[in-house]
């Protein structure tokens, strides 16, 4: 790409915001050129603004030190700068929904990290390797705005990443019953442990909303368009979960039981994890793992501090798979839950809405 596109990013200075500006600083194809967050920030430069409160392990890159923050509320005026926005605000439901579509109304692009739109029936809430195909969706979506280049996109809740993938790629074999229980980090709740020192040598077995997450967006990930809306994969499947806030700091573990329609032998099942592959190898964008879905032989793994930086944190890592006395089969996953489950998921979206050419520039 000879010019590169601007980005804006709403709610700059939180968690997934400080993991976009991390992600985007080298990008081939974006760079950042808005930071956005509440009226509290406008004003200051993000380093004045976010200060020790930077979250990364990585330094602060240079490039964004000094640029001054805008309200996330001037809407015209942020959009006049950039060619797309990240969205990763932290306001109420009904707000989000509100600011995101007056974005997409200037016929600015908006890739949303938040959950807000992910129910909303002309939305594509997609996992680039699996349903890309709903971002056909979007010409349903802009009539109902009135736009022409302006739209909503989501990613899907983090949790659901570190076993979605293997359910896609056992499609064939007709998985109908899932029971999950997710071990997440605490990240996930925008929180390091020295936010949080109460969660040292702790678990919290309730996260608001996480079980209907863990449960429901499979489902709309599996869905298909019709009539103008995506309609989620009712019937074929069905999943229950629990899940548990764990003292990680990064990395999303399940552990997964699936009775299947089919009788699939063990190899059969990692070779088609092994094998999987989706749009986003094939187009090669800059953010999508080589191997999506890498399968682990030993015993004790995947573990969060060897396997969850896996392919840039990327990859999706799934272990110990075996038969089970109830269920057909059981196995673990994990995944990173700000990379490939928040941030880097949105960037890898809005790489293929690039290369589709619902982005382009203004």
């Amino acid at each position: 790409m000879e010019q590169k596109l601007k980005v804006g990013i709403l709610g700059a200075t939180g968690m997934v915001g400080q993991r976009f500006i991390t992600i985007l600083k080298d990008h081939p194809w974006f760079e950042v050129a808005v930071l956005a967050a509440s009226a509290s920030s406008a004003g200051k430069t993000y380093e004045e603004s976010v200060g020790s409160r930077w979250k990364m392990d990585e330094p602060m890159p240079e490039n964004v030190k000094n640029l001054v923050i805008r309200d996330v509320a001037d809407v015209a005026g942020v959009a006049k700068d950039v060619d797309f926005i990240f969205s990763a605000v932290n306001m109420s439901k009904d707000e989000i929904r509100a600011i995101e579509e007056e974005y997409a109304k200037t016929e600015t692009p908006v890739v949303s990290n938040n959950s807000a739109h992910r129910w909303t029936e002309d939305v594509p809430m997609v996992i680039p390797e699996i349903n890309p195909e709903h971002f056909e969706i979007i010409p349903y979506q802009q009539k109902r705005l009135g736009t022409k280049r302006g739209f909503i996109a989501v990613k899907p809740n983090c949790s659901i990443q570190s076993y979605t993938p293997a359910l896609a790629a056992w499609k064939e074999f007709g998985p109908k019953e899932v029971v999950v229980s997710t071990y997440q980090a605490i990240s996930g709740a925008g929180k390091t442990f020295k936010d949080w020192p109460e969660m040292q040598g702790n678990i919290i077995p309730f996260i608001s909303g996480e079980e209907e997450k863990s449960e429901q967006e499979p489902l709309r990930v599996f869905g298909s368009i019709s009539g103008g809306k995506i309609v989620k994969a009712e019937g074929d499947l069905k999943i229950t979960s629990q899940c548990i806030r764990v003292p990680v700091l990064n990395g999303h573990t399940a552990t997964v039981f699936v009775n299947f329609r089919e009788d699939p032998t063990k190899e059969e099942l990692i070779a088609k994890l092994r094998e999987f592959r989706g749009k986003p190898q094939e187009l090669q964008l800059p953010h999508a793992p080589k191997q999506f879905i890498q399968y682990l032989e030993e015993d004790n793994r995947p573990q969060v501090m060897l396997d969850v930086n896996y392919e840039g944190g990327m990859g999706v890592s799934i272990g110990r798979l075996r038969k089970d006395s109830i269920f057909d089969w059981k196995f673990v996953g994990l995944s990173h839950n700000t990379l490939r489950g928040a941030a880097g998921g949105a960037v890898e979206c809005a790489e293929m809405l690039t290369a589709l050419h619902y982005i382009s520039h203004k």
